[in-house]
């Protein structure tokens, strides 16, 4: 076997296979043997039709197979031999197989380039600090005043305002037309949250139960209701029951509500140390964003595009996911954002390659304990069982990718270590 290597750039090869006339000659010899002996083949037994007769009728598939079968063997051979580390499918363009003749294809692939070398040391970045201020500390008891607020009738009858939860009966018109199943009657709604149009909220605001009111809205032309498709429609609402949220005052009591507090000043003592370890850790996040960010600066590579449209990928995908669990109805990003997204996905790429080199380098390996102290991380990030979360991690992707999430935090830390860090 021949092969002939052409680096068309740093992350796209094309090379050429030849493989010899005695091996192409053994490998159809091998597979006309192989037909003969199951062959039913018209005015012969089994076993018994001539070769000439068998290429007359399988030939064409012989030839086909055997060269599929020689390209699927000598690929990953050839591959190994010239120490190329391929990314994706390959696109491989194969002269017709002769029996009598040397058998010939090409590939052109992407691979992961050539880095020679990786400077990680002295790199320059600023540890923020964040004080945790008392007004982070009370916004914090607000919004668990929120949580437990309770729904009250006002005590004098007064209209719908911000924060009130209102039910309402509405029916919509399109020109005259009552279109039934587009109203709907006891809509419960918290006003000011963005649950209702904008034009609709408007027009109930300061209505006293009992009240109607007729709104008329224009409606998108990508309505999913077919009749109210670009048309404006006539939302006649009529707000049936209005409670406000009232509050709980913040006190010894209600820091007794809430758990192992015995008084107010407890319950924020608590609350300035979780925020004081979120702002901690969000220092710490983007410190190492920061040297992620220098480490690719100081090391330019060029990354196969792959790969990166498979990070993009994954990342539109968690955006798409996070923005419907948040009640949206995304469906695809905007050109803008999924501009960024590309940058962002180029750059952990990027990233990626040029922190597995400074693995290799520093010999770095992940053992059980490290692995059993992952997963005890991860139980307690996302409440789940310890247990549970080791019978999870033993399918290969799911260890291989927790074994690279550790890596590449043992990575960032030499590379810490080696910083220059202003403390800001």
């Amino acid at each position: 076997m021949q092969v002939t290597v052409q680096r068309l750039s740093p992350v796209v090869v094309e090379f050429s296979v030849q493989i010899d006339q005695k091996r192409v000659s053994e490998e159809v010899e091998k597979a006309y043997s192989n037909v003969a002996r199951s062959a039913k083949v018209r005015g012969f037994r089994p076993g018994k039709a001539p070769r000439k007769v068998l290429s007359h009728v399988y030939g064409s598939r012989i030839a086909s197979d055997v060269a599929q079968r020689l390209v699927e063997e000598t690929y990953p051979q050839a591959v190994n031999a010239e120490k190329l580390q391929p990314v994706g499918s390959p696109a491989i363009e194969q002269k017709a197989l002769v029996e009598d003749q040397p058998f010939s294809y090409t590939v052109r692939v992407e691979v992961l380039p050539s880095i020679e070398k990786v400077t990680y040391e002295g790199l320059t970045a600023k540890r923020v600090k964040a004080a945790v201020t008392d007004d982070q500390v009370k916004a914090e008891v607000d919004r668990l005043r929120e949580g437990h607020a309770t729904l009250e009738e006002p005590k004098e009858a007064r209209g719908a305002a911000t924060d009130d939860v209102v039910t309402l009966d509405f029916q919509v018109e399109v020109e005259g037309e009552l279109i039934a199943d587009a109203g709907a009657n006891d809509f419960r709604v918290q006003l000011g949250k963005g649950q209702l149009i904008q034009t609709i909220e408007e027009g109930i605001s300061g209505l006293k139960v009992g009240d109607q009111k007729e709104v008329e809205v224009p409606m998108p032309a990508g309505h999913p209701h077919k009749k109210l498709r670009g048309k404006t429609a006539k939302f006649k609402v009529t707000l049936k029951a209005l409670k406000e949220r009232v509050l709980p005052v913040a006190d010894d009591e209600f820091a007794k509500d809430l758990g192992d507090f015995e008084t107010l000043a407890a319950l924020e003592k608590d609350l300035r140390a979780r925020l004081e370890k979120q702002a901690e850790e969000a220092s710490e996040n983007a410190l190492a964003e920061q040297l992620v960010i220098e480490l690719v600066k100081a090391n330019p590579v060029v990354v196969p595009p792959s790969l990166v449209e498979r990070q993009m990928r994954i990342t539109e995908q968690e955006i798409l996911t996070r923005a419907r669990q948040q009640g949206g109805q995304a469906s695809g990003l905007g050109e803008e954002l999924r501009e960024k997204v590309r940058a962002d996905s180029e750059l952990k790429v990027q990233a990626g390659l040029l922190m597995a080199e400074v693995a290799k380098k520093e010999a770095l390996k992940i053992g059980d304990e490290e692995i059993e102290k992952g997963l005890e991380e991860l139980a307690q990030q996302s409440g789940k069982n310890v247990a549970k979360l080791r019978v999870e991690y033993r399918e290969p992707q799911k260890r291989e990718m927790l074994v690279g999430m550790i890596l590449e935090n043992k990575v960032l830390d030499i590379i810490q270590a080696k910083a220059k860090i202003e403390e800001a």
